[in-house]
């Protein structure tokens, strides 16, 4: 399912900006694919990220993969809702200060 106003990334990533901020999730095909997730893990509130770089994991029954960021920026939320119920994948993090828009992400 691709949702109005998010843009997705190659591997499956996606963001949405909002003025300043830019709000990070995974795909539901990256989701389908992974299948019941059992555990995520994501950077403290005030790390930086940075564009193309990993900044957590998701890992599944199947498989654990790395989950990079399309856009650079300062983090200001964290879901935590994610460290109890790591299958809630509806968005990871949200950046402050982004500081470029994406390239190379598809619409």
């Amino acid at each position: 399912m691709v949702l109005d106003g998010l843009k997705y990334t190659s591997s499956h990533e996606w963001v949405k900006h909002e003025g300043s901020i830019a709000t990070i999730g995974i795909s539901d095909h990256a989701q389908d694919h992974l299948g019941e997730v059992v555990f995520v893990d994501l950077p403290e509130s005030g790390a930086s990220v940075s564009k193309g770089g990993s900044f957590g994991a998701v890992e599944s029954v199947k498989a654990t993969s790395d989950v990079n960021s399309p856009v650079s920026g300062d983090i200001v939320e964290i879901n935590t809702k994610l460290t109890e119920t790591p299958g809630l994948l509806m968005f990871m993090l949200r950046l402050l200060k982004v500081i470029e828009r994406t390239s190379g992400v598809c619409g």
